[in-house]
C-alpha cells in the first residue's frame, strides 16, 4: 500500500458518520448490509448515506453488489488488513515484543 491509499482510506473515514457506517458493516460481515439499512442505523437520510457510502467505495474500504432492489455493502477487509500493516510496517525496529500486544488485541474478534 502506498501512502496516498493509506492518507485516502484515513480521510474517508475522518468523520462520524462515515466512521459509524464502516463499523457497522463491518459488524454485518461476512453478509453485508443494504445501504438502506446502514442509513437507517445511523439516522440518516439514505441519500446522504449513499454520499457517505460512495466515498468510503472509493477510498476502497468497503464493496458494494446488487442484490435483487437493494445494494448491498460490504467491508474490504482485506484492504483494511493492508492499511494496518501499513502503519505497523517498520514497527518495533526489530523488537517483536514491542508489537506482539497490538497483534494480539486484533485476534480476538475472529
Amino acid at each position: 500500500m502506498d501512502t496516498n491509499e493509506a492518507i485516502a482510506m484515513f480521510a474517508a473515514l475522518a468523520q462520524p458518520t462515515r466512521l459509524e457506517a464502516f463499523r457497522t458493516i463491518v459488524r454485518h460481515e461476512p453478509s453485508g448490509l443494504a445501504a438502506g439499512e446502514v442509513a437507517r442505523l445511523a439516522g440518516v437520510p439514505q441519500n446522504t448515506m449513499s454520499a457517505h457510502l460512495g466515498l468510503l467505495s472509493r477510498a476502497g474500504l468497503v464493496t458494494a453488489s446488487r442484490s435483487g432492489r437493494s445494494i448491498v455493502y460490504r467491508a474490504n477487509l482485506d484492504a483494511v488488513r493492508h492499511l494496518v500493516l501499513h502503519l505497523l510496517q517498520d514497527c518495533c525496529g526489530g523488537h517483536a515484543d514491542v508489537c506482539r500486544p497490538v497483534l494480539a488485541d486484533l485476534q480476538p474478534c475472529c
